[in-house]
Protein backbone atom coordinates (compact mmCIF):
# COMPACT_ATOMS: atom_id res chain seq x y z
CA UNK A 1 0.00 0.00 0.00
CA UNK A 2 1.85 3.47 -1.49
CA UNK A 3 0.41 6.92 -0.64
CA UNK A 4 2.16 7.45 -4.12
CA UNK A 5 -1.17 5.57 -5.51
CA UNK A 6 -4.30 7.34 -4.93
CA UNK A 7 -6.28 5.39 -2.13
CA UNK A 8 -9.60 6.94 -1.68
CA UNK A 9 -11.75 5.98 1.82
CA UNK A 10 -14.27 3.78 0.18
CA UNK A 11 -11.43 1.48 -0.93
CA UNK A 12 -9.81 2.22 2.02
CA UNK A 13 -13.16 0.93 4.07
CA UNK A 14 -13.59 -1.72 1.58
CA UNK A 15 -9.73 -3.18 2.31
CA UNK A 16 -10.25 -3.02 6.32
CA UNK A 17 -13.29 -4.76 5.88
CA UNK A 18 -12.17 -7.72 4.12
CA UNK A 19 -9.76 -8.19 6.62
CA UNK A 20 -12.48 -7.77 9.63
CA UNK A 21 -14.31 -10.42 7.41
CA UNK A 22 -11.91 -12.99 8.23
CA UNK A 23 -12.57 -12.71 12.06
CA UNK A 24 -16.78 -13.13 12.66
CA UNK A 25 -18.46 -12.83 15.45
CA UNK A 26 -17.51 -16.30 16.82
CA UNK A 27 -13.90 -15.05 17.14
CA UNK A 28 -14.44 -12.04 18.95
CA UNK A 29 -16.75 -14.13 21.40
CA UNK A 30 -14.30 -16.40 21.91
CA UNK A 31 -11.65 -13.79 22.79
CA UNK A 32 -13.65 -11.92 24.95
CA UNK A 33 -14.29 -15.29 27.37
CA UNK A 34 -11.29 -16.23 27.29
CA UNK A 35 -9.69 -12.49 28.08
CA UNK A 36 -7.31 -13.59 25.27
CA UNK A 37 -5.45 -11.25 23.06
CA UNK A 38 -6.66 -11.14 19.47
CA UNK A 39 -2.86 -12.00 17.78
CA UNK A 40 -4.66 -13.24 14.44
CA UNK A 41 -6.54 -10.17 13.79
CA UNK A 42 -3.70 -7.83 14.72
CA UNK A 43 -1.23 -9.74 12.57
CA UNK A 44 -3.77 -10.03 9.33
CA UNK A 45 -4.33 -5.97 10.74
CA UNK A 46 0.13 -5.42 10.38
CA UNK A 47 0.16 -7.93 7.04
CA UNK A 48 -1.84 -5.93 5.20
CA UNK A 49 -0.70 -2.40 6.07
CA UNK A 50 -3.27 -1.14 8.11
CA UNK A 51 -1.49 -0.51 11.03
CA UNK A 52 1.55 1.37 9.52
CA UNK A 53 -0.80 3.62 7.71
CA UNK A 54 0.18 6.65 9.21
CA UNK A 55 3.99 5.78 9.00
CA UNK A 56 5.49 8.05 6.11
CA UNK A 57 6.79 6.09 3.02
CA UNK A 58 10.09 6.48 3.79
CA UNK A 59 10.12 4.83 6.85
CA UNK A 60 8.06 1.78 5.09
CA UNK A 61 4.65 2.85 6.17
CA UNK A 62 1.63 4.05 3.64
CA UNK A 63 2.07 8.05 4.46
CA UNK A 64 -1.63 8.16 4.43
CA UNK A 65 -3.39 11.03 6.99
CA UNK A 66 -5.05 11.23 10.37
CA UNK A 67 -8.49 11.12 8.64
CA UNK A 68 -7.69 7.91 6.80
CA UNK A 69 -6.27 6.43 10.05
CA UNK A 70 -9.57 7.29 11.52
CA UNK A 71 -11.70 5.74 8.75
CA UNK A 72 -9.68 2.65 9.55
CA UNK A 73 -10.08 2.32 12.98
CA UNK A 74 -14.16 2.81 12.39
CA UNK A 75 -14.20 0.59 9.92
CA UNK A 76 -12.39 -2.45 12.52
CA UNK A 77 -15.62 -1.44 14.78
CA UNK A 78 -17.71 -1.35 12.66
CA UNK A 79 -17.24 -4.85 11.81
CA UNK A 80 -17.71 -5.77 15.38
CA UNK A 81 -14.21 -6.07 16.27
CA UNK A 82 -12.51 -4.12 18.98
CA UNK A 83 -9.86 -1.54 17.70
CA UNK A 84 -8.72 -0.81 21.04
CA UNK A 85 -6.55 -3.81 20.66
CA UNK A 86 -4.21 -2.44 18.48
CA UNK A 87 -5.23 1.61 18.23
CA UNK A 88 -2.33 2.88 20.47
CA UNK A 89 0.15 2.47 17.39
CA UNK A 90 -1.24 4.85 15.22
CA UNK A 91 -1.14 7.65 18.19
CA UNK A 92 1.95 6.50 20.12
CA UNK A 93 4.25 6.53 16.98
CA UNK A 94 3.44 10.36 16.33
CA UNK A 95 5.45 11.16 19.12
CA UNK A 96 8.53 9.28 17.96
CA UNK A 97 7.92 11.04 14.37
CA UNK A 98 7.52 14.62 15.44
CA UNK A 99 10.03 14.79 17.96
CA UNK A 100 12.49 11.89 17.36
CA UNK A 101 15.76 12.35 15.86
CA UNK A 102 16.75 11.38 12.32
CA UNK A 103 18.34 8.99 13.53
CA UNK A 104 15.74 7.15 16.02
CA UNK A 105 13.19 7.43 13.04
CA UNK A 106 15.15 5.32 11.05
CA UNK A 107 15.93 2.78 13.49
CA UNK A 108 12.51 2.21 14.80
CA UNK A 109 9.73 3.43 12.15
CA UNK A 110 10.16 0.62 9.60
CA UNK A 111 10.38 -2.48 12.33
CA UNK A 112 7.57 -1.15 13.27
CA UNK A 113 6.02 -0.47 9.84
CA UNK A 114 6.68 -4.10 8.95
CA UNK A 115 5.16 -5.86 12.51
CA UNK A 116 8.90 -6.53 13.75
CA UNK A 117 8.40 -4.45 16.31
CA UNK A 118 5.30 -3.75 18.18
CA UNK A 119 4.28 -0.21 19.54
CA UNK A 120 1.07 -0.26 21.68
CA UNK A 121 2.05 0.81 25.20
CA UNK A 122 2.02 3.88 26.67
CA UNK A 123 2.74 4.35 29.99
CA UNK A 124 1.70 7.92 31.51
CA UNK A 125 -1.23 7.47 34.25
CA UNK A 126 -0.10 6.87 37.27
CA UNK A 127 -2.65 5.75 40.81
CA UNK A 128 -2.22 9.23 42.29
CA UNK A 129 -2.44 11.30 39.27
CA UNK A 130 -4.72 9.95 36.61
CA UNK A 131 -5.42 13.31 34.59
CA UNK A 132 -3.70 15.33 36.43
CA UNK A 133 -0.56 13.74 34.24
CA UNK A 134 1.72 17.34 36.17
CA UNK A 135 1.39 15.19 39.27
CA UNK A 136 3.35 12.00 38.31
CA UNK A 137 5.80 10.56 40.12
CA UNK A 138 7.61 8.12 38.14
CA UNK A 139 11.23 9.55 37.98
CA UNK A 140 14.12 9.15 35.38
CA UNK A 141 17.81 10.07 37.03
CA UNK A 142 20.28 10.95 34.25
CA UNK A 143 23.73 8.39 34.86
CA UNK A 144 26.09 9.38 32.36
CA UNK A 145 24.64 7.75 28.96
CA UNK A 146 21.81 6.44 30.61
CA UNK A 147 18.86 6.96 32.73
CA UNK A 148 17.67 5.46 35.94
CA UNK A 149 13.67 5.58 36.34
CA UNK A 150 11.64 4.07 39.12
CA UNK A 151 7.80 4.60 39.60
CA UNK A 152 4.30 2.90 38.79
CA UNK A 153 2.14 3.05 35.89
CA UNK A 154 -1.77 2.26 35.58
CA UNK A 155 -3.95 1.29 32.93
CA UNK A 156 -0.87 1.24 30.81
CA UNK A 157 -2.84 -1.20 27.95
CA UNK A 158 -1.19 -3.54 25.84
CA UNK A 159 1.94 -3.66 27.95
CA UNK A 160 2.03 -7.50 28.07
CA UNK A 161 1.92 -7.47 24.19
CA UNK A 162 3.81 -4.72 23.24
CA UNK A 163 7.81 -4.60 22.17
CA UNK A 164 8.27 -1.18 23.03
CA UNK A 165 6.53 1.45 25.62
CA UNK A 166 6.48 5.15 25.47
CA UNK A 167 7.13 6.04 29.03
CA UNK A 168 6.48 9.78 30.71
CA UNK A 169 8.52 10.20 33.74
CA UNK A 170 9.98 13.53 35.59
CA UNK A 171 13.50 14.11 34.94
CA UNK A 172 13.61 17.98 36.24
CA UNK A 173 12.27 18.91 39.42
CA UNK A 174 9.52 21.94 38.70
CA UNK A 175 11.31 25.67 39.45
CA UNK A 176 10.24 29.40 38.93
CA UNK A 177 12.41 29.67 35.62
CA UNK A 178 10.12 27.09 33.57
CA UNK A 179 6.42 26.78 32.84
CA UNK A 180 4.64 24.69 34.91
CA UNK A 181 4.36 21.91 32.46
CA UNK A 182 8.22 21.96 32.16
CA UNK A 183 10.12 18.82 33.77
CA UNK A 184 8.85 15.74 32.23
CA UNK A 185 10.70 13.53 29.39
CA UNK A 186 9.74 10.61 26.88
CA UNK A 187 11.44 7.37 26.39
CA UNK A 188 10.89 4.79 24.26
CA UNK A 189 11.48 1.63 26.13
CA UNK A 190 12.49 -1.52 25.24
CA UNK A 191 10.45 -4.07 26.87
CA UNK A 192 12.19 -7.25 25.85
CA UNK A 193 15.90 -5.47 27.53
CA UNK A 194 14.14 -5.34 30.38
CA UNK A 195 14.79 -7.43 33.24
CA UNK A 196 11.83 -8.65 35.59
CA UNK A 197 13.35 -6.88 38.64
CA UNK A 198 13.62 -3.96 36.99
CA UNK A 199 10.50 -3.98 35.26
CA UNK A 200 6.95 -5.88 36.23
CA UNK A 201 3.52 -6.10 34.47
CA UNK A 202 0.66 -6.94 36.02
CA UNK A 203 -2.86 -7.36 34.20
CA UNK A 204 -5.92 -5.83 35.75
CA UNK A 205 -9.18 -7.78 35.60
CA UNK A 206 -11.26 -5.15 34.24
CA UNK A 207 -15.50 -5.62 32.58
CA UNK A 208 -14.23 -5.86 29.42
CA UNK A 209 -11.64 -7.45 27.74
CA UNK A 210 -8.89 -4.65 27.20
CA UNK A 211 -5.78 -5.98 27.84
CA UNK A 212 -4.63 -3.64 30.49
CA UNK A 213 -1.93 -3.54 33.15
CA UNK A 214 0.21 -2.00 36.00
CA UNK A 215 3.61 -1.42 35.20
CA UNK A 216 6.02 -1.44 38.34
CA UNK A 217 9.68 0.40 37.77
CA UNK A 218 12.23 -0.45 39.77
CA UNK A 219 15.43 1.16 38.51
CA UNK A 220 15.02 0.96 34.76
CA UNK A 221 17.91 1.78 32.64
CA UNK A 222 17.20 3.43 29.44
CA UNK A 223 20.07 3.88 27.08
CA UNK A 224 19.82 7.97 26.63
CA UNK A 225 19.73 7.82 23.27
CA UNK A 226 16.19 6.58 23.75
CA UNK A 227 14.84 9.76 24.82
CA UNK A 228 12.64 11.70 22.73
CA UNK A 229 13.43 14.70 22.02
CA UNK A 230 14.22 17.51 24.35
CA UNK A 231 15.04 16.79 28.57
CA UNK A 232 11.97 18.77 30.22
CA UNK A 233 10.19 18.91 27.10
CA UNK A 234 7.66 15.26 27.00
CA UNK A 235 4.65 17.13 28.26
CA UNK A 236 4.27 19.16 25.28
CA UNK A 237 5.23 16.30 22.84
CA UNK A 238 2.31 14.07 24.20
CA UNK A 239 -0.15 16.72 23.80
CA UNK A 240 0.78 16.31 20.42
CA UNK A 241 -0.44 13.15 20.18
CA UNK A 242 -3.65 13.82 22.15
CA UNK A 243 -5.54 15.30 19.66
CA UNK A 244 -5.02 12.49 17.57
CA UNK A 245 -5.75 9.87 19.89
CA UNK A 246 -9.68 11.91 20.42
CA UNK A 247 -9.80 12.00 16.59
CA UNK A 248 -9.01 8.28 16.62
CA UNK A 249 -11.41 7.50 19.95
CA UNK A 250 -14.17 9.47 18.13
CA UNK A 251 -13.86 6.94 14.63
CA UNK A 252 -14.01 3.75 16.90
CA UNK A 253 -17.03 5.43 18.40
CA UNK A 254 -18.82 6.00 15.30
CA UNK A 255 -17.50 2.35 13.96
CA UNK A 256 -19.30 1.30 17.13
CA UNK A 257 -22.32 3.08 16.81
CA UNK A 258 -23.12 2.32 12.99
CA UNK A 259 -22.35 -1.23 14.15
CA UNK A 260 -25.22 -1.09 16.79
CA UNK A 261 -27.41 1.09 14.52
CA UNK A 262 -27.31 -1.92 11.70
CA UNK A 263 -27.98 -4.11 14.26
CA UNK A 264 -30.55 -2.80 15.96
CA UNK A 265 -32.69 -1.91 12.72
CA UNK A 266 -32.06 -5.41 11.25
CA UNK A 267 -33.72 -7.15 14.42
CA UNK A 268 -36.60 -4.57 14.30
CA UNK A 269 -37.59 -5.48 10.96
CA UNK A 270 -37.48 -9.26 11.58
CA UNK A 271 -38.65 -9.54 15.22
CA UNK A 272 -42.36 -10.02 14.80
CA UNK A 273 -44.54 -9.16 17.97
CA UNK A 274 -48.78 -8.96 17.76
CA UNK A 275 -48.50 -9.67 14.16
CA UNK A 276 -46.07 -7.11 12.89
CA UNK A 277 -42.17 -6.32 13.38
CA UNK A 278 -41.69 -4.38 16.36
CA UNK A 279 -39.41 -1.61 14.23
CA UNK A 280 -43.28 -0.92 13.48
CA UNK A 281 -43.72 0.72 16.56
CA UNK A 282 -42.50 4.14 17.22
CA UNK A 283 -41.53 3.07 20.83
CA UNK A 284 -38.41 1.22 18.95
CA UNK A 285 -37.69 3.23 15.96
CA UNK A 286 -37.52 6.62 17.36
CA UNK A 287 -34.48 6.19 19.44
CA UNK A 288 -32.82 4.11 16.91
CA UNK A 289 -33.57 7.61 14.77
CA UNK A 290 -32.19 9.99 17.28
CA UNK A 291 -29.04 7.91 17.88
CA UNK A 292 -28.89 7.66 14.21
CA UNK A 293 -28.69 11.28 13.80
CA UNK A 294 -26.13 11.88 16.65
CA UNK A 295 -23.99 9.23 15.07
CA UNK A 296 -24.07 11.14 11.67
CA UNK A 297 -23.46 14.91 13.70
CA UNK A 298 -20.47 13.33 15.65
CA UNK A 299 -19.21 11.94 12.49
CA UNK A 300 -19.00 15.57 10.55
CA UNK A 301 -16.96 16.72 13.64
CA UNK A 302 -14.67 13.78 13.69
CA UNK A 303 -14.16 14.56 9.70
CA UNK A 304 -13.16 18.83 10.41
CA UNK A 305 -10.87 17.84 13.58
CA UNK A 306 -9.10 15.55 10.97
CA UNK A 307 -9.21 18.04 8.51
CA UNK A 308 -8.01 20.80 10.74
CA UNK A 309 -5.30 18.56 12.54
CA UNK A 310 -3.58 17.62 9.19
CA UNK A 311 -3.79 21.01 7.97
CA UNK A 312 -1.19 21.92 11.04
CA UNK A 313 -4.40 24.19 12.73
CA UNK A 314 -5.05 23.94 16.25
CA UNK A 315 -7.84 21.44 16.54
CA UNK A 316 -7.99 21.11 20.07
CA UNK A 317 -11.44 21.99 20.57
CA UNK A 318 -12.74 19.91 17.41
CA UNK A 319 -10.76 17.00 18.80
CA UNK A 320 -12.33 17.16 22.35
CA UNK A 321 -15.57 17.67 21.17
CA UNK A 322 -15.42 14.73 18.11
CA UNK A 323 -14.43 12.53 21.10
CA UNK A 324 -17.31 14.17 23.03
CA UNK A 325 -20.22 13.68 20.88
CA UNK A 326 -19.25 10.48 19.19
CA UNK A 327 -18.61 8.85 22.73
CA UNK A 328 -22.38 10.27 23.66
CA UNK A 329 -23.89 9.11 20.43
CA UNK A 330 -22.51 5.46 20.52
CA UNK A 331 -23.66 5.10 23.71
CA UNK A 332 -27.14 6.18 23.18
CA UNK A 333 -27.25 3.89 19.94
CA UNK A 334 -25.88 1.16 22.46
CA UNK A 335 -28.51 1.36 24.63
CA UNK A 336 -31.30 1.45 21.79
CA UNK A 337 -29.90 -1.73 20.57
CA UNK A 338 -30.14 -3.14 23.49
CA UNK A 339 -33.66 -2.04 23.79
CA UNK A 340 -34.54 -3.61 20.73
CA UNK A 341 -33.55 -6.89 21.38
CA UNK A 342 -34.98 -7.00 24.62
CA UNK A 343 -33.59 -9.84 26.84
CA UNK A 344 -31.72 -11.44 23.99
CA UNK A 345 -29.33 -8.32 24.07
CA UNK A 346 -27.96 -9.76 27.24
CA UNK A 347 -27.27 -13.43 25.16
CA UNK A 348 -23.86 -13.68 24.59
CA UNK A 349 -24.48 -15.24 21.02
CA UNK A 350 -26.23 -11.88 19.81
CA UNK A 351 -22.99 -9.72 21.02
CA UNK A 352 -24.84 -6.80 21.72
CA UNK A 353 -23.45 -7.25 25.46
CA UNK A 354 -20.04 -7.39 24.46
CA UNK A 355 -20.11 -4.30 21.89
CA UNK A 356 -22.25 -2.45 25.08
CA UNK A 357 -19.54 -3.21 27.82
CA UNK A 358 -16.74 -1.98 24.56
CA UNK A 359 -18.20 1.16 24.14
CA UNK A 360 -19.09 2.54 27.75
CA UNK A 361 -15.48 2.26 28.23
CA UNK A 362 -15.21 5.72 26.01
CA UNK A 363 -17.41 7.81 28.18
CA UNK A 364 -14.12 7.49 30.36
CA UNK A 365 -11.44 6.78 28.91
CA UNK A 366 -8.64 8.03 27.39
CA UNK A 367 -10.33 11.10 28.66
CA UNK A 368 -13.61 11.54 31.18
CA UNK A 369 -16.58 13.83 29.71
CA UNK A 370 -16.61 15.99 32.50
CA UNK A 371 -12.58 16.90 31.93
CA UNK A 372 -13.90 17.67 28.20
CA UNK A 373 -16.60 19.72 29.53
CA UNK A 374 -14.16 21.66 31.99
CA UNK A 375 -11.47 22.22 28.96
CA UNK A 376 -14.51 23.71 26.81
CA UNK A 377 -15.67 26.04 28.92
CA UNK A 378 -12.67 27.19 29.93
CA UNK A 379 -10.53 27.00 26.17
CA UNK A 380 -13.32 27.86 24.37
CA UNK A 381 -16.14 30.11 26.34
CA UNK A 382 -13.78 32.08 28.28
CA UNK A 383 -15.33 30.65 31.73
CA UNK A 384 -12.80 30.51 34.91
CA UNK A 385 -10.57 27.76 35.54
CA UNK A 386 -12.38 25.01 37.28
CA UNK A 387 -9.47 22.73 38.20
Amino acid sequence: MSAAETVTQDELRSGVRDVCARFPDEYWRRIDREEAYPQEFVEALTNAGWLAALIPEEYGGAGLGLADGAVIMEEINRSGANGGACHAQMYIMGTLLRHGSEEQKRHWLPRVASGELRLQAFGVTEPDAGLDTLRIRTRARRDGERYIASGQKIWTSRALQSDLMLLLARTNEPDDEHPRWWGLSTFLVDLREASSEQLRIQPIETMLNHNTTEVFIDGLEIPASHRIGEEGMGFRYILDGMNAERILIAAECIGDGRWFIDRAVSQAKQRVVFNRPIGQNQGVAFPLAWAHARIEAADLMRIRAAERFERGEPCAAEANMAKLLAADASWQAANACLDTYGGFGFAREFDVERKFRETRLYQVAPVTTNMILSFLAQNVLGLPRSY
